[in-house]
């Protein structure tokens, strides 16, 4: 039967010479030593402690395991916001417990790439990050469908998605003085609300209002975060904002609720937030299927409320680590005391489920996407 020979065999008998060649191949380096003149034995040693060294030089090495590679190593969680606000407060209290669930358990620290309402941060990961498993990201649940409805130039299916902490529900928060403390007001007077730009949801879902339902809203966009958007309505710089997101009402301005110094007067979700049952709803305020249709796809996002992905192309047994380190630390006491303590709801989506969404979302009909992207079109 025909052997084959171990990776390198070739280059390590071709470090032998050329006298001894025939020899070796023959089965008898040894006895042809014997009759070789005694100078010539330090070469034959040499060329085979060579060969032996070429040899293991090409041998394949062994697969690294996930353990080893992330064993002193840094993963870095991108935040696509300004500190402060919602998306921060998750991503940060994920980053402070993800990592004993990572195996190696590597340094876990979370930046700030805020930028385009969290558009910049989601194209570096789609195009620029590392696709090892050394940096994962949080940014905008609009960022999904992004792609459908505004041409973003990814596709949010290609990620690696983890899982998100939470669903979420987002509404319209109006400064008490500005005179808009129910919807029928915002159909009825002018008024100006925050946002952040790129198809964030404080700019999504105003334009949302202002197109399907003919609220008078002015969009004065640029703002880094929500944070900035909600300081700026305190000032009075804008009426107000839309497309806050309900836990982060809860997490930083309950007091302002709680005091009447904020109206909010309609939700977006694609069921009703069971803590504000007066509040109306688009998803109840459309007046066609057709609409009905569209409100789904732009609320679809509502769903993956506080997303956590890595980009396209991880390895799939780093990819798998991940996903379950997330799944760990979203149950962990520890974190779960942290999000209490913020106040900060922990309803965790899975990987899988975030998936499914999206396969579904991406299967919407063409006509739909069109007038959906028309609904939201600045």
């Amino acid at each position: 039967m025909r052997t084959t020979q171990p990776v390198g065999w070739a280059k390590a008998r071709s470090a032998v010479p050329t006298t001894l060649r025939s020899a070796w191949a023959r089965g008898a380096c040894h006895r042809a030593s014997r009759r070789l003149d005694p100078l010539a034995l330090p070469t034959l040693r040499m060329a085979l402690a060579v060969g032996a060294i070429v040899a293991a030089s090409l041998r394949p090495a062994a697969a690294e395991s996930v353990e080893e590679f992330y064993r002193g190593r840094t993963v870095i969680v991108a935040i696509g916001f300004s500190v402060g606000g919602g998306y921060d407060l998750y991503a940060r209290l994920l980053a402070r417990h993800l990592g004993k669930y990572i195996p190696g358990h590597p340094t876990v620290v979370a930046q700030n790439r805020e930028g385009a309402g969290s558009q910049r941060l989601t194209l570096y990961l789609y195009n620029a990050a590392p696709r090892d498993g050394t940096v994962i990201g949080a940014f905008s649940r609009s960022m999904a469908v992004a792609p459908l409805i505004d041409h973003s130039p990814f596709d949010a299916t290609k990620f690696t998605w983890l899982g998100s902490l939470s669903t979420d529900t987002s509404v319209c928060m109006t400064w008490h003085a500005s005179g808009i403390k129910t919807f029928d007001d915002m159909l009825a007077k002018p008024f100006t609300v925050g946002g952040e730009g790129g198809g964030a949801d404080p700019d999504a879902y105003a334009l949302l209002l202002r197109n399907m339902f003919g609220a008078k809203l002015k969009l004065i966009s640029g703002y880094p975060g929500t944070n900035e958007a909600t300081l700026a309505m305190e000032r009075g710089e804008v009426s107000g904002v839309c497309g806050l997101s309900w836990t982060t009402v809860k997490a930083r301005h309950m007091d302002w609720v709680n005091g009447h110094q904020v109206n909010i007067p309609v939700q977006f979700g694609l069921e009703r937030e069971p803590d504000l049952p007066d509040v109306p709803a688009v998803i109840d305020l459309v007046k066609t299927d057709e609409q009905a249709k569209m409100a789904k796809l732009i609320l679809a996002g509502q769903a993956m409320a506080r997303p956590i992905a890595g980009p396209p192309g991880i390895p799939a047994d780093r990819k798998q680590a991940l996903i379950a380190a997330f799944d760990a630390a979203v149950k962990d006491p520890e974190l779960l005391a942290d999000a209490l303590r913020m106040q900060a709801e922990i309803r965790p989506v899975s990987a899988a489920k975030i998936d499914k969404l999206l396969a579904e979302i991406y299967a919407t009909p063409q006509d739909i996407v069109a007038k959906a992207a028309k609904a939201i079109a600045n």
